[in-house]
């Protein structure tokens, strides 16, 4: 006897769910959640330093459950949309309230906003990354990815708190101007570097070792310093590389039009 095509997606269905879910990378998912939630609490509370720490974690944790989850070869379509909603607090929420409460609360409706404009730019970055995901090299993003934008709010927080701030910071400019700027860039079409097409396993020159060596000591001398400069570079390396990528586009284009000149211009001394 035939079935319809609907039965055939119910019976499709419930082996699905009879199937279940992975444990271990969804674990550290489910950490992200819960740091995300309490730097919320944190922020909410007025302790910044704090929201700030947890947000870094958050990244930490996102990272391993993805690279867990490769090794166990447990992947899967509820992992991923997990672990955008996962992002989506930790690294769209929870900054957008840190960032809030310690400096664009004093701007009014423009701190608001830029704070409702960078969770909503992050969503929509997230959706864009699913629904690209099968189509876009993994050597680069397209867009910036918003644990690179949280990190770049926590980054800020911290290093403020290492020069000696305290509680909420005065109305400067420069923080307003810089949530508005990571929300555009999260839902602009620059691309960033994923670190993706590097092989950890591979053998390596032997000044590789030591260049590792010295950043774990700046790392653990200096982690808000290095911490803050290593997010400058990368969410700048997306404008920069645009830029570049345009000029060698228009010099490209200047070089063709020369050469087409000089072949079609008139040789000899026209006898």
């Amino acid at each position: 006897m035939s079935r319809s095509p609907r039965s055939i997606r119910l019976l499709r269905g419930g082996a699905e769910r009879r199937r279940g879910i992975y444990i271990l990378p969804n674990l550290f998912t489910t950490a992200t959640i819960f740091l995300g939630v309490f730097a919320i609490i944190r922020a909410g509370s007025g302790d910044f330093l704090t929201a700030a720490v947890c947000i870094v974690i958050a990244h930490v944790s996102d990272g391993l459950d993805g690279r867990i989850a490769r090794l166990t070869n447990t992947t899967s379509d509820f992992g991923v949309e997990y672990d955008s909603l996962a992002d989506l607090v930790a690294f769209g929420v929870a900054p957008g309230i840190l960032a809030y409460n310690w400096a664009l609360g004093p701007w009014g409706h423009w701190g608001w906003l830029a704070a409702s404009l960078y969770v909503t730019c992050g969503a929509l970055r997230l959706a864009r990354f699913n629904t690209q995901i099968a189509h876009v090299e993994k050597k680069s993003f397209i867009g910036l990815p918003i644990p690179a934008a949280a990190d770049m709010v926590a980054a800020t927080v911290l290093l403020y708190f290492f020069f000696g701030g305290e509680g909420e910071t005065s109305k400067h400019v420069l923080l307003l101007l810089m949530i508005y700027g990571l929300a555009l860039l999260m839902v602009s079409n620059i691309r960033y570097y994923s670190f993706k097409d590097i092989d950890w396993r591979a053998q390596q020159p032997f000044y590789t070792l030591v260049g590792v060596v010295i950043l774990v000591m700046f790392v653990v001398a200096q982690p808000q310093i290095l911490l803050f400069c290593a997010m400058v570079v990368y969410v700048a390396s997306g404008p920069v590389g645009w830029v570049r990528q345009r000029v060698r586009r228009r010099q490209s284009h200047r070089d063709r039009e020369l050469r087409r000149a000089s072949s079609g211009a008139p040789g000899g001394d026209g006898a």
